[in-house]
């Protein structure tokens, strides 16, 4: 089969079991209390070690400093993020999971585990077996995709950061 069908095959059947299968919401494993798929994406790009600043997660998430200061505030609020200024510069806000948010963002899966049992239970024992084989294949394949993608973008931030006006040695 050409590469152009299979992914045209890929790009209509993902969508089928994406929307078919995905939360609604995430649920906090201990509490039960419930948080949007925004505020669930939004605690899966922080760490309870490693700050990261508001900024750079409005900006990475494609959204205004308002907008994810909103959310912020809902999740710090709720105990899941804890804010605090930044030791050498004053003017930036690190944000850090709670150990909740943390066990929240742990918990968390894009698909409903209800939902794919039921669609499984569909399949005969060797479709399923086939279906799991086959979702193993594209899941190593974008692994590898993704490492590739990020050993690309390190090459090409310390290239950025030697600045043009300075040569380049190679070999």
């Amino acid at each position: 089969m050409r590469n152009k069908k299979l992914v045209a095959q890929v790009l209509e059947l993902y969508p089928r079991i994406f929307h078919a299968c995905h939360s609604r919401h995430v649920r906090d494993p201990k509490t039960r209390e419930a948080v949007s798929v925004n505020q669930a994406r939004v605690l899966d790009h922080l760490d309870d070690v490693e700050p990261t600043s508001l900024m750079v997660l409005a900006r990475h998430m494609g959204v205004g400093a308002s907008t994810m200061s909103l959310t912020i505030e809902r999740l710090a609020r709720r105990g899941y993020v804890t804010r605090s200024r930044d030791a050498v510069d004053r003017r930036v806000v690190n944000l850090r999971l709670t150990a909740a948010g943390a066990r929240l963002r742990d918990a968390q899966s894009v698909l409903d585990p209800g939902r794919v049992q039921s669609m499984i239970l569909r399949l005969s024992p060797a479709d399923r077996a086939d279906a799991v084989r086959g979702l193993a294949l594209l899941a190593r394949a974008a692994s590898e995709e993704m490492h590739t993608r990020s050993s690309k973008t390190v090459r090409s931030r310390k290239q950025e950061s030697v600045g043009p006006h300075i040569k380049r040695r190679t070999g």
